[in-house]
């Protein structure tokens, strides 16, 4: 157990970032921080933001910057955050990045790890295929899919660039059971110093 914890997991749609985010939470004892939640709620709610992201979404494409940024902010500033977080999706461009650092830097905080969860494209869509037949989501068809892969390696990825120098980038080996995974996570969280509880 750690008295704070401010993570960023991150990797392709399909990589399995929700699951293991709240495993990693939990052990933690912090909040996940997860853009697609938030939006989902606001969708089943059928809030304004709701229907804005429903349009946005139902074409394969990502909520903008400045909403997405505005979201986040309110929801780390939560008393429940105020010891730690675990990011799920945002950041997810530079831009992003460069709003999250301000705010941390605000507060005189940082990120101390981003995980990076390792998996192909391949593999990626092959999940996410079986995801949409298992969960019949409106936003997972094969077009769809690969245009948010697409997105990802061309904005998301380039944001390692920017936390690699950092030396707070954790590769975890996305491929394997979901608790091989979560031990790999575990074992390079506990290197940095960071104590979770298995």
């Amino acid at each position: 157990m750690t008295a704070s914890a401010r993570l960023l997991i991150v990797g392709p749609q399909g990589s399995g970032k929700g699951t293991q985010g709240v495993r990693i939470a939990e052990s933690c004892g912090i909040p996940v921080v997860s853009t697609g939640d938030i939006f989902r709620a606001n969708i089943k709610e059928g809030t304004p933001l709701g229907q804005q992201v429903t349009a946005v979404l139902d074409k394969g494409d990502l909520v903008p910057d400045e909403l997405t940024s505005e979201i986040v902010r309110d929801r780390l500033s939560q008393d429940d955050a105020a010891d730690g977080f675990l990011l799920d999706g945002y950041p997810r461009n530079s831009a992003q990045v460069a709003h999250l650092d301000a705010f941390l830097a605000g507060r005189g905080e940082s990120l101390d790890a981003v995980i990076l969860l390792d998996v192909s494209r391949d593999e990626s869509i092959q999940r996410l295929k079986l995801r949409a037949a298992e969960q019949g989501r409106s936003d997972d068809t094969d077009e769809a899919i690969a245009h948010r892969l697409d997105i990802y390696e061309h904005e998301t990825a380039p944001i390692l660039e920017v936390y690699g120098p950092r030396g707070i980038v954790d590769r975890i080996d996305g491929i394997g059971s979901l608790d091989e995974i979560t031990e790999r996570i575990f074992a390079a969280l506990a290197a940095r110093g960071l104590r979770l509880a298995a």
